[in-house]
């Protein structure tokens, strides 16, 4: 049996897409419009989460050690809230820290 080779993608000159025809996966033409839209998308992911702190600005990252069943019961309650773990713990800070 032959290795399937895989395929090495390198840079090159712009391709215009009004005259290249390009199918993706499914068979469907890659267009300007299209590839406009999915770079937004990429970019949109690579950028990450919004910010708490304010726009252009960095939210720090506190991290803290817990056990286990403490992990599994924040877990569970986040769940249980349709929020995430991170949420639950600003919010046990604030309220904490609020005294």
């Amino acid at each position: 049996m032959s290795k399937k080779q895989k395929v090495k993608y390198v840079w090159g000159k712009d391709v215009d897409l009004d005259i290249t025809v390009i199918l993706d996966k499914q068979g469907n033409r890659l267009t300007n419009a299209r590839a406009e839209k999915i770079s937004q998308e990429i970019i949109k992911q690579a950028t990450g989460r919004p910010s708490l702190t304010g726009p252009k600005k960095v939210s720090p990252e506190v991290k803290a050690r817990v056990p286990q069943k403490l992990k599994v019961r924040l877990e569970r309650e986040a769940k249980r809230r349709g929020e995430t773990p991170s949420v639950l713990i600003r919010e046990a800070l604030e309220s904490y820290l609020s005294v």
